[in-house]
């Protein structure tokens, strides 16, 4: 039975997080990509709390330009939120989307920002 594009990015996803987990001192940056917006939240997987979350529908993003521009900014948005927070370094979850275009873009904007990982 042939799977649909989103049961393959759910089955690549649960694959990724087996082998991933955030702590206090090293977050994980988890990505969500729709058609039209960007969403990015930083999580403590021992206490399972969202530390911040921020998108493109946030107000402190500029929506102009393409929408890799505005995943930029968002990556921007969110390092500059971690150094408020004393957080230097993340593992970076893809979300079982390519490492490509707009999650890319995220991921740029937050490493010129000063986050590492």
């Amino acid at each position: 039975m042939k799977k649909t594009k989103s049961e393959r990015r759910v089955w690549r996803k649960l694959r990724i997080r087996k082998k991933m987990h955030g702590c206090a001192e090293k977050p994980r940056l988890s990505v969500f990509r729709s058609t039209t917006h960007i969403y990015a939240q930083v999580i403590d997987d021992e206490t399972h709390q969202t530390i911040f979350a921020t998108s493109s529908l946030s107000k402190d993003v500029a929506k102009e330009g393409s929408k890799s521009d505005v995943a930029k900014k968002v990556g921007v948005l969110v390092a500059e939120a971690c150094k408020e927070r004393n957080i230097s370094k993340v593992v970076f979850d893809r979300n079982g989307f390519v490492y490509h275009g707009r999650i890319k873009a995220l991921a740029e904007g937050a490493r010129e920002a000063g986050l590492e990982f």
